[in-house]
């Protein structure tokens, strides 16, 4: 039935169009009504969304925690750091991503992240070292460049 109720409306709104002037004033005060019926249903729609991810929390909390995820030996290894880095950061080997949260510690107390572009940093006369020459490099550039002075230990 919903389909040839729906089919009947179609067709009054092609005549409607097709009258002119006074059909569009009588459309333009329905129009209004439809909006808010979609608006209904949307949040008929979000509360058994809701009521979906009760289960499964239930579910997860009955099985117990999840297991954590491995890490990769290779990214916990120590890396030896080479002498223009070590000037930045020390020379203690330690892993990438310590070596990464070293540079990024440096680069915010001296200040050297640009305000324009935060996804570009700034090199002091250390960091020039480590960028090879570059006085601007952004955070991608700079992962690049970091491993060339990076080695197993």
């Amino acid at each position: 039935m919903a389909t040839k109720k729906t089919a009947k409306k179609a067709g009054a709104k092609k005549a409607a169009a097709k009258k002119g002037g006074a059909a569009k004033k009588g459309a333009a005060k329905k129009a209004p009504a439809k909006k808010a019926a979609p608006a209904k249903k949307a949040a008929a729609k979000k509360a058994p969304a809701k009521k979906a991810a009760a289960p499964a929390k239930k579910a997860a909390a009955k099985g117990g925690a999840k297991k954590k995820r491995a890490l990769n030996p290779a990214l916990l290894a120590p890396m030896a750091i080479g002498p223009d880095l070590a000037a930045v950061i020390g020379e203690k080997p330690r892993p990438r991503s310590e070596v990464a949260k070293s540079i990024w510690e440096y680069i915010h107390k001296h200040g050297l992240q640009d305000q324009q572009n935060k996804r570009n940093i700034n090199a002091d006369d250390n960091l020039k070292k480590v960028f090879g020459g570059k006085a601007q490099v952004s955070m991608f550039e700079m992962t690049a460049l970091v491993s060339k002075h990076l080695k197993p230990a």
